[in-house]
């Protein structure tokens, strides 16, 4: 690390991109429901009155889906109920589903992993979560901006923000917070001071608290252009998979470049990710290093990465190879093993959609190993 500053980025449950996010992995529940060994690449489009669900499902019991249900429940979940929205539960729906590729899915069926790519999984001493500083204070703030609307407690906020949080760095480690920025959607005619007091009592105050962290209100910067009462895909269009930082380390890490989102856990570009993640937190766990990055690449249909590696930024507590023996016996890196062992077959996915992938209790790949 040799930035001495570091600001990373997180977005709503409301935010287009995620609406994307969430109807992609709703569907892939739905099918892994139905079918444990489903197969599923979907992306998911939305923009005014409009929504595109297109790419690939593979169910065996030949079960079908109600994808309409599942798309405009998320939407009304989310609170897309209005019409001055110019989207709602009731926008009009492309359906552009078909069968897997063979091509595809002969490697995948007998244990291949079902796409070529190289995944990242990271941890640092940071946090309790064993996360980056910046990304898991950008997660917490829009979960407690969606909470707070949600719940009525500040009434006029409307679904779809964003966070932001730049952290100052000394030799490597966080020593304050110096900007938090958050965007909010909010009812027509309210005031943005307004705005801006409930939310730094009711959104940054708390979750700051959790820290141990303050910030000077002269810091915090609500809705930049100064008023939003629009939100989500009638103003801003949103796709599966464009929010990887979001999702992964908040830009501190690498990114493989394959999102996660609609993808059942045969591409590695989810499991492989999850398993990288899961290593490289039990590294940190077992005081080994403090901070750790774990690279992976696989190919289509081989069953095993091509190439495995780990980085620990000169921060190891013991020898490089103690390091290795102890990563590479956490989990068989072929993509059955890493199914089987980090326990995916499980409609899991849409609460993986918001929030980040990791750094979050109740997932698999944050487990630590006694």
């Amino acid at each position: 690390m040799v930035y001495k500053l570091f600001t990373s980025e997180s977005v709503c449950a409301g935010h287009p991109d995620k609406i994307c996010d969430q109807i992609s992995d709703a569907i892939l529940d739905a099918a892994i429901s139905s079918d444990s060994n489903a197969h599923t690449g979907i992306e998911t489009l939305v923009t005014k009155n409009h929504v595109t669900v297109a790419g690939e499902v593979k169910v065996k019991n030949g079960t079908v889906l109600n994808y309409e249900k599942i798309i405009r429940d998320i939407i009304r979940d989310l609170g897309y109920t209005k019409v001055k929205f110019g989207f709602d539960d009731e926008a009009h729906l492309d359906l552009l589903i078909h069968q897997q590729n063979q091509e595809i899915s002969k490697g995948v069926d007998v244990g291949g992993a079902g796409d070529q790519g190289m995944m990242f999984g990271y941890a640092v001493t940071e946090t309790p979560n064993l996360m980056p500083l910046p990304i898991t204070l950008a997660h917490k703030l829009v979960e407690n901006l969606d909470k707070v609307g949600k719940d009525k407690i500040i009434p006029y906020l409307e679904p779809d923000g964003k966070s932001e949080v730049t952290i100052k760095y000394e030799n490597g480690k966080p020593v304050s917070i110096e900007r938090v920025v958050l965007a909010a959607c909010h009812n027509k005619g309210i005031k943005n001071r307004q705005v801006k007091e409930d939310l730094f009592k009711y959104v940054v105050t708390p979750t700051l608290g959790e820290f141990n962290l303050k910030i000077d209100r002269r810091n915090f910067i609500v809705n930049g252009g100064g008023i939003w009462i629009i939100p989500g895909p009638a103003i801003d269009t949103g796709v599966t998979g464009r929010k990887i930082m979001v999702d992964s380390y908040g830009a501190f890490a690498r990114a493989g470049g394959g999102c996660f989102s609609g993808k059942d856990p045969t591409k590695v570009d989810r499991s492989g990710a999850y398993a990288a993640r899961y290593i490289a937190k039990n590294i940190v766990a077992a005081g080994l290093a403090d901070k750790v990055e774990v690279q992976l690449a696989y190919v289509i249909a081989r069953k095993k990465p091509i190439a495995k590696s780990i980085e620990t930024f000169g921060t190891e507590k013991v020898s490089l190879t103690k390091i290795e023996d102890f990563a590479w016996s956490l989990l068989d890196l072929s993509v059955e093993s890493i199914i089987a062992g980090l326990d995916l077959l499980h409609p899991i996915y849409q609460k993986t959609a918001t929030y980040g992938h990791f750094g979050r209790p109740g997932f698999s790949w944050e487990r630590i190993v006694k």
